[in-house]
């Protein structure tokens, strides 16, 4: 299970390119590839390039889908009741934090099914699972009398193209030689994180097109069916399954017994948490807060803003990659949390002004502030396991870094529940969500000094640029 989303893969993690003759590809019924060596430079130069970027290719396409489905609900639960559906608050909020606890969950046991069923075979199947949920809503939403529970299952089923994130990256890692990874997984991972803002400026516009009285909300389902087909049809007629694609189960279990594993994640649930969670509850806050501006309408059409979070925040991510290239991890993490603490005290104390401009302007620098620290943190993980097995020659090391990258995303994926949810406790408990922001800000105070104290003060650690 290997994953990582910075820009350029780490000078520490760097393997040797391998010299010798290229050993043989050879293509197997069910476009199994056997031979693969991405690290030997002929092999890669001739044919290994070729076909690794025809596998990213659709490999980003699937993952892109993956995000789209796994946001849905985040704008289609927010419509809901003007299309007759009577729901609270709370279940409002469950209907948009539940796809990103399932997604979570599904990353863990997704990340090691790529070996098990090969990366082409997996992309079919995984994709193919997205038109679960798709047809799921389409059929609940049809109908205002559609009980809660049974949308909360529909909801829960988007899980499915969060947990996709964690295999198209695991997929993605064998066909790349290391010095190419970090790009590679970098585009992988900002085509799949633009999903989430795609979902959320599509489905207005595809709702509102044509209506009447009432929004089609089944329409924010259908129009993606076609997508998903076109994605299965493509991993079965262009990617490939490759033979020496292994399982690391010894490499988890090491990686789980490994203190710095549960710190990195707090951080990054701090970072992609935050920004996969805001994304969500984006177009809530929004509408709750301003309705008038929850949908503009343009040319017949209704645009919600609310994307613009997701989107900056996703085109925010790669550079925190190449910022800690430069300036290291640790650092760039610590001004990333510094950076949205600030922003969040802003926001508090401009809620009370009723600014919508000033309000959205706060929340994308807090969105781009997030991006940023998602590429920083997770360019740590690599550095701080290399620096702990005390070589980069270590391939014991290696493994449980690689390891520790697919369980981080899945850990840090969990804020997409915690953001949702601790705004919705705000509400119940207070009618507002003041309280809320200044729980994250305290979070925020409290990880800057985490990242402070253990990765940048002194030590053995702060003599290497984590």
């Amino acid at each position: 299970m290997t994953q990582t989303v910075s820009t350029a893969p780490p000078a520490t993690s760097a393997a040797p390119e391998t010299t010798a003759a290229a050993p043989e590809l050879s293509m197997r019924r069910g476009r199994w590839i056997d031979g693969w060596d991405a690290e030997n430079t002929e092999q890669w130069q001739s044919q290994g390039r070729a076909i690794a970027r025809r596998n990213l290719n659709w490999s980003i396409f699937a993952e892109f889908l993956g995000f789209v489905v796994w946001q849905l609900w985040s704008i289609v639960a927010v419509m809901l009741p003007k299309a007759g559906f009577e729901l609270t608050t709370s279940e409002i909020f469950w209907l948009i934090s539940i796809p990103s606890l399932v997604g979570a969950t599904l990353r863990i046991p997704y990340s090691f099914l790529v070996p098990r069923f090969g990366g082409r075979n997996w992309t079919i199947i995984s994709a193919g699972l997205l038109l679960a949920p798709v047809i799921a809503m389409v059929v609940c939403v049809s109908n205002p009398e559609t009980p809660f529970p049974v949308l909360l299952g529909a909801a829960a089923l988007a899980g499915f193209g969060g947990g996709n994130f964690a295999s198209s990256m695991s997929n993605i890692t064998f066909f790349y030689p290391q010095r190419e990874k970090g790009w590679a997984l970098g585009l992988n991972a900002a085509g799949g994180n633009l999903g989430a803002a795609v979902a959320q400026f599509v489905v207005p516009i595809a709702v509102t097109i044509g209506a009447a009285a009432t929004l089609n909300l089944p329409v924010a389902g259908w129009i993606w069916i076609p997508f998903i087909l076109v994605a299965m049809f493509g991993a079965a007629r262009y990617m490939d399954n490759l033979s020496n694609a292994k399982a690391d189960l010894s490499g988890s279990a090491a990686a789980l017994k490994e203190p710095h594993l549960w710190l990195l994640s707090l951080l990054y649930i701090g970072t992609f948490g935050s920004f996969i969670g805001f994304a969500s509850v984006f177009p809530k806050l929004i509408a709750d807060q301003f309705p008038e501006f929850s949908g503009i309408a343009v040319g017949g059409a209704s645009v919600s803003l609310a994307f613009l979070g997701a989107l900056v925040g996703s085109l925010a991510r790669p550079y925190g990659g190449r910022l800690s290239d430069r300036f290291g991890g640790a650092r760039i993490t610590m001004v990333a949390f510094a950076s949205m603490a600030l922003v969040t005290v802003a926001v508090l104390l401009t809620l009370p002004l009723g600014n919508f401009w000033l309000f959205l302007g706060l929340f994308l620098l807090l969105f781009a502030s997030a991006g940023i620290g998602n590429g920083s943190t997770y360019r740590m993980v690599p550095v701080v396991f290399a620096v702990r097995g005390g070589g980069t020659g270590d391939v014991s090391t290696q493994r449980k870094a690689a390891a520790a990258l697919g369980l981080i995303s899945a850990i840090g994926a969990y804020g997409g529940f915690l953001i949702p949810q601790a705004l919705n406790l705000s509400f119940q408990s207070t009618g507002g969500y003041g309280a809320a922001f200044a729980g994250f800000i305290a979070a925020y105070v409290l990880l800057l000094v985490l990242t402070w104290a253990v990765y940048v003060r002194s030590g053995k650690l702060s003599a290497h640029k984590i």
